[in-house]
């Protein structure tokens, strides 16, 4: 995770042979030096993966397309969203729903309850390893939650207390938006997820998009980590930050005697 909160999302998907930008929510140098914070370049990636078109998630998109000249993928009611400043980026649209291949990685797409266009989470499979990224969402649908099992890696989003919203210094009227069922995820609904519905297979649970003012690092945190030891799991867990990337997670599996890597 490159970066992930209210003022820029972007993330790499990568294996030995294929790079992937989830989102473009920072400057191309930004997302560069975070990039190379990793191990990797700007250089070596292979296409761009949007989400859905709030500022956060595409503040960079035009202009990393037009510096690397390479394919952005998005659906095609999200595409008009955008204003590309005058480049023609080679667009790849699809339905969302839909599954696709980019390189060695399978990726699926689905819609998540969120008010943009039409917005979508993915997940990405490649050499036995699933990771899936599923950020801006106002409820966890029967949908996602088929499309979440069977991860090794999950990003989740959990955006904020509610009583940190709620006294919060956003408008009323901002305040019933993120609540709402097309806003965003609050830490107690996350930790029903992790009750009800998180598979126990997950290895690594990433929670996203924390707000800077309606939540914090250390409160997410504790729910989550609550919610795991009653379930007895002893899954990973991480809080992503707005500031800093992550570090690096590594999976590899034995697959016919041989070691596979996606990271």
């Amino acid at each position: 995770m490159l970066a992930s909160g209210s003022t820029g999302n972007s993330s790499l998907v990568a294996t030995g042979e294929t790079r992937l930008l989830v989102d473009a929510g920072l400057s191309f140098k930004e997302t560069a030096r975070r990039l190379e914070c990793a191990g990797e370049s700007a250089e070596r990636l292979d296409a761009i993966l949007i989400t859905h078109e709030h500022c956060d998630h595409i503040a960079g998109l035009a202009r990393i397309a037009k510096r690397l000249k390479i394919p952005v993928y998005l659906t095609p009611l999200t595409a008009p969203s955008i204003d590309w400043n005058g480049y023609s980026p080679t667009l790849e649209l699809f339905q969302a729903g839909t599954s696709f291949r980019i390189g060695d990685i399978e990726v699926d797409s689905f819609t998540i309850p969120h008010d943009a266009k039409d917005p979508v989470g993915f997940s990405f499979r490649s050499q036995g390893v699933k990771l899936a990224i599923v950020t801006d969402l106002g409820y966890v649908t029967d949908s996602v939650r088929v499309h979440l099992r069977g991860t090794d890696l999950l990003v989740l989003e959990s955006n904020h207390d509610l009583d940190m919203l709620k006294v919060g210094p956003y408008p009323w009227a901002v305040k019933q938006r993120v609540m709402s069922r097309v806003g965003h995820l609050s830490n107690a609904v996350v930790s029903d997820f992790i009750l009800e519905d998180l598979d126990p297979e997950v290895a690594t649970l990433v929670l996203g998009h924390l707000s800077e003012h309606n939540n914090h690092p250390a409160i997410a945190r504790l729910v989550a980590e609550q919610s795991l030891e009653r379930r007895g799991l002893r899954t990973q867990l991480v809080v992503a930050s707005q500031k800093n990337a992550t570090e690096v997670f590594e999976f590899a599996k034995e697959r016919a005697g041989s070691s596979r890597l996606l990271w």
